[in-house]
C-alpha cells in the first residue's frame, strides 16, 4: 500500500514533526513498507490459534504487588525545574 505524499505530511502533522522534502520521501518509503508488511500479516490463517495476552505462555515474572515507602513530596520536588505546590509543574500545550 503506496501512501502518498498527503498522507505522510498528514502523519507528520499529527506527529507534530517538521519533515524536509526528502524526508517526506524517505517516510513514503518506510511507512508504505510497514503497512505492506501489516497486509501480509493480515492475509494469514489464525483461525487455529489460540488467543494469547503475551508472546510467551510464561508465567509473569513481575515482582509481587505490595505497599512499600516511598519518597516524600518534598524529594520528589527537590530538583524538579517547576512545581506547584506539591505538583510538578509542566507547560500547557493544549489551548
Amino acid at each position: 500500500m503506496a501512501l502518498t505524499l498527503e498522507q505522510v505530511r498528514h502523519v507528520a502533522t499529527l506527529a507534530r514533526l517538521a519533515l524536509t522534502p526528502e524526508e517526506e520521501q524517505r517516510m513514503a518509503t518506510q511507512l508504505s513498507a510497514v503497512l505492506d508488511a501489516v497486509e501480509q500479516l493480515q492475509s494469514l490463517d489464525v483461525g487455529d490459534v489460540e488467543p494469547t495476552s503475551h508472546a510467551t505462555l510464561a508465567d509473569s515474572l513481575l515482582r509481587e504487588d505490595a505497599t512499600r515507602p516511598s519518597l516524600s513530596p518534598e524529594q520528589v520536588l527537590a530538583n524538579a525545574p517547576a512545581k506547584v505546590g506539591t505538583s510538578f509543574a509542566v507547560p500547557k500545550i493544549i489551548e
